[in-house]
Parts: structure tokens; C-alpha cells; sequence
């Protein structure tokens, strides 16, 4: 079995990131989800939030999205938003998404 999965951010223009991952945190409307390999199928809307990613190597990747759908099927997980974009902290992240919020 394997211990990791492929990951695709999208936002509405263009992939954000994409690789190899050994785990996804995101938030949906009904609460925060936690996926690993292997993780049984879901599909789920998104809430504004910052989406985590744990890579293979181990880094942390932090993207803010606005609302979109969260898809795991088959050890890929697909995020795709209207609006995302990758920092280099989840602070930073943070204060994009609560920036976009506001604004609406």
C-alpha cells in the first residue's frame, strides 16, 4: 500500500502546485477534513480557507483558497478553487483568505 498520493491545486487560471504528498488538511463546509494515502473517495465543497500539504520530502506547502470542491478518488486528491495561491507560511496564507473574505 502505498504511503503517499498526488496532489493538484487549481485555481481558476492556472495549477498552483502539484506533486507528490503524504498528507492533505483542508476545510469544507461541514467541517475539517485530514486525508492520507489512500484515503476512501470523497468529494466535498470548500470552505475559505488555507489548505496544508505535507510533501514527500516532508516540507509544508500552504495555498489560500476561497470556495471550490476537494476531490480523493484513486490516491489523487484534486483542490480546486476559484481563487489560490501558495505562501510560504500559514500566517501569511491566513491572511490572504480572511483579505478575501472580507471583501465580499
Amino acid at each position: 500500500m502505498s504511503t503517499f498520493m498526488h496532489v493538484e491545486i487549481v485555481g481558476a487560471d492556472r495549477r498552483v502546485w502539484s506533486g507528490s504528498a503524504s498528507m492533505v488538511s483542508a476545510r469544507t463546509v461541514v467541517g475539517d477534513i485530514g486525508i492520507l494515502a489512500n484515503h476512501e473517495p470523497v468529494f466535498s465543497i470548500l470552505a475559505p480557507s488555507v489548505v496544508e500539504v505535507t510533501t514527500e520530502a516532508g516540507d509544508q506547502v500552504f495555498a489560500s483558497v476561497d470556495e471550490g470542491f476537494l476531490s480523493v478518488a484513486r490516491n489523487r486528491v484534486s483542490v480546486l478553487a476559484e481563487h489560490s495561491a501558495l505562501f510560504d507560511t500559514k500566517e501569511q496564507a491566513a491572511a490572504m483568505v480572511a483579505e478575501r473574505v472580507g471583501a465580499e
